[in-house]
């Protein structure tokens, strides 16, 4: 496969349904549709389990894909969509919360470990691996005492909702600046 057929798979992670859409949690799926509009896509079930919409990210091909699955368990449908696309799992991008990071941060890294994030924990389980890209966007920690499981499974905040708009925007082009420019120029654009 050549530069020019390569695609990147981003995937975004969240909870499906309804009553998980504006919980901390599930910010890589509300990243992943605005980068589905930029894209001009619907998803649609695909057979890795996940849902997927093809497109061009500035010019380059990129596969966004949100699995069906619960988070715990988004390591099968996102390997299923890098075999299926022929991707290596080091091109894989994954889009996610991140407590350490304050609330609005975004941070690209390649590998590392998972934080306790039981998404990533499947993710590299499945594929084996844990050098693939990570864009991270910061939730910050729960309050007082709060469990942090308990946390990610909140909406945002009021307060938090005035910016999340700008905050995907952002992360979303942060997204396009890896895929087009690669982890090194994204890095020092956004961090």
């Amino acid at each position: 496969m050549t530069t020019a057929d390569a695609v990147s798979v981003i995937a975004g992670l969240g909870n499906p349904g309804p009553r998980y859409e504006g919980n901390r949690h599930n910010i890589g799926f509300l990243v992943a549709d605005e980068l589905a509009a930029r894209i001009g896509g619907k998803f649609k079930s695909h057979k890795s389990g996940a849902d997927a919409v093809e497109g061009r990210l500035g010019g380059a091909r990129a596969v966004l894909i949100k699995p069906r699955s619960f988070m715990n368990l988004s390591g099968g449908p996102v390997a299923g969509a890098v075999k299926f696309f022929k991707t290596a799992p080091e091109s894989l991008i994954v889009i996610h919360d991140e407590l350490d990071l304050p609330y609005g941060t975004i941070r690209l890294k390649r590998g590392g470990g998972e934080n306790g994030h039981n998404g990533l924990r499947s993710i590299s389980k499945s594929l084996g691996t844990r050098d693939y890209l990570r864009v991270r966007f910061g939730v910050g920690r729960p309050p007082g005492r709060m469990d942090p499981a308990d946390y990610v499974l909140k909406d945002f905040s009021s307060t938090e909702r005035k910016e999340l708009a700008y905050f995907i925007d952002q992360c979303a082009d942060a997204v396009e600046t890896l895929v087009t420019k690669g982890l090194e120029a994204a890095q020092n654009e956004f961090h």
